[in-house]
Formats: structure tokens, sequence, C-alpha cells
């Protein structure tokens, strides 16, 4: 039998008080399978009504009966039934939760591995990535693909949800990101192969937003394709150029239609390559603009700026972040 599971929603703004309340009345039983859920009721409205046995001084108020031992023993052999089933139920739910988080913590290592570790330097630019999945494991995937031609591959995704069904996704679209490394770098071509699989082998309410850019280190020009992806943004000189989206999220429609475009990422350049969750997790109105000014921002340390503007209380997704410098 499938597991729901539930996640619990708190406030994150609420006061201390407000967020023990809301802890203390959260129906924990909502996270358990109906049928065990039933049995953990029974078990607890059964000491309920010991309880109230013993208040009342009868089983079935107003009649006194029975009386004395008997009652006694009756009110101690339905509060002992309640408890039993109660811890028992109790007891599942904390070995389920405990082999979950063995599992996740599983999977956050072998997610870890998935992500480019030390990334290889490219001449003539600087390059910095930051990662913090919302859960134990996230939704959000990058990669950095060496490709043939002094080129190199920048993949980033976004996948609906979060949590494990996310990650087995991201996993999936990075299995076949690298399985065309060695392509000629036909980001169409890419995109679509990779929107048909998740269209045919992913339930229709997964998909992921994309963006695929490839740098010609020589020249700095930069080919990418948006699928429905926030805008990555070149910045120069004091303007920003975003790189818009040129189709439809992965996953969506089996049959999609795909552009690549083209700029260049001039010397002295910076290319921003973010998912909603950082977008999502700044305070304030106009996210897009504070991003352009933490851009153009003189004191070098463009990423701790970054990171810097991620407001705990509103960060609610994963968070990656992919920056470019071009070297003068």
């Amino acid at each position: 039998m499938p597991i729901r599971v539930e996640t619990a929603r708190f406030d994150k703004s609420a006061g201390p008080i407000r967020r023990v309340l809301q802890y203390a009345y959260y129906d924990w039983t909502r996270e358990m399978p109906k049928s065990k859920r039933v049995v953990t009721w029974v078990g607890i409205l059964l000491q309920g009504y010991a309880v109230y046995c013993i208040w009342t001084r009868s089983m079935a108020w107003p009649v006194m009966w029975p009386h004395g031992f008997a009652l006694y023993a009756g009110v101690w052999l339905i509060y002992i039934a309640g408890a039993g089933l109660t811890n028992g139920m109790l007891t599942w739910e904390f070995v389920r939760k405990t082999q979950l988080e063995a599992d996740q913590t599983a999977a956050r290592q072998i997610q870890q591995t998935l992500q480019p570790g030390k990334l290889d330097e490219l001449p003539g630019y600087e390059l910095e990535t930051y990662y913090e999945p919302f859960r134990e494991v996230g939704g959000d995937y990058f990669d950095v693909v060496e490709i043939a031609g002094g080129r190199t591959l920048f993949a980033v995704a976004d996948v609906s949800g979060k949590g494990m069904p996310a990650a087995l996704l991201a996993a999936n679209i990075q299995a076949l990101v690298r399985s065309s490394a060695n392509f000629e770098a036909d980001l169409v071509a890419l995109a679509r192969q990779i929107n048909r699989h998740l269209s045919r082998y992913t339930p229709g309410d997964r998909y992921a937003t994309a963006v695929f850019i490839v740098l010609s280190r020589d020249s700095g020009e930069l080919t990418w394709v948006n699928a429905g992806h926030n805008a990555p943004i070149v910045f120069s000189s004091g303007s920003a150029i975003p790189l818009e989206a040129t189709g439809r999220p992965l996953g969506l429609f089996r049959e999609t239609a795909y552009e690549a475009r083209t700029t260049v990422l001039p010397p002295g350049g910076t290319l921003l390559i973010f998912t909603d969750g950082l977008s999502d997790s700044i305070s304030g109105e106009n996210a897009e603009d504070r991003l352009r000014d933490a851009l153009g921002d003189s004191s070098g340390d463009t990423m701790s700026i970054l990171k810097s503007m991620i407001d705990p209380e509103l960060s609610e997704d994963d968070v990656t972040i992919v920056l470019v410098k071009r070297s003068v």
C-alpha cells in the first residue's frame, strides 16, 4: 500500500509562541496511511473514554454500573488497550520515519556525487557555483560539461515539486545531459530529446524548467535554449541582457518547438544562471533588479553578495546559482 505523506505547512514568520502552538496542535496522524490512522485514533479515543469513566465513576453515564473493583478493572483494561494501540502506531511511525531519514541521507550523498564537485578551470573565466536543497535532497540540477571545440556546456534545471520524486527526475535529466555530452552542441536537439523522454516516462503533473548554454571560450559567444526557466542574466558595463525563454518547460507536451539564440559575453562581463529558489527568497519587490545590482557591484565578491540576499524566512525551495565571469 502506498504511503501518503503530507507535509506540514507552518508560518515561518510567526513568533516563537505561535510556532509552538502550531506544532502542539498539529495532527501528526495525517502523515499515516488511512488504516493506521484509524487504529491510532481508536487507541486515543479509548484512552479518553477510560479517563471519562474514572471522572464520572460510570462506564455509561448516568448509569452507575458496574461499581467498585469491576469498574476500575474494566476501565484499566480499556485504557491499557487504547495505550497499546496508540504506542504501537507511534512505534510504527517512528520506525518508518527513521528508515525514511536514512534513505534520504543516502540519497543526498548519491545526489552530491552527481553534482559537479571540483570544477575544472576555464582559461580566461572565473566559475563559481552554489547549491542548497530545501530538504535532504532537491529537485534542482546543474552541470558543467566540457565539449569539443573549446566549448563548455552549462545546464541548469528546476524540477516541479520537492523531495525524493523531484530528485529522481533531476537525476534522470542529468543522465540524459551526460549521455549527450559529445553531441555537436545542438541544444535544440538536446531539449527535444529530454522533453520527449520526460513526456513519455514521467507522470503528467511532473515537468522541469531548464536552460542549456554553450560558451565558446575564445570568442565569448553564448548559444542558449531556455525551456521556460528563469532568464539567465548577461551583465556588462552597467547593462543587463536577459536570456529569455525560447520554448516551453520540459515534459509538458510531447511535441514542443525550441529555438536556439546567441549573444556574447564580453570581456569583463558576467553570466548569472539561477533557479527560482534564489529570486523567490529575496525580500521586497523587484528581485530581478536586485540581482542586476549585485552583478554590478564593484567589490568583486558577487557570489557572497548573492548568497547574502537569501532570506531564510522566505526560502522554501532549492537554490542553485552558477556564476561565470569573463576576465578582461
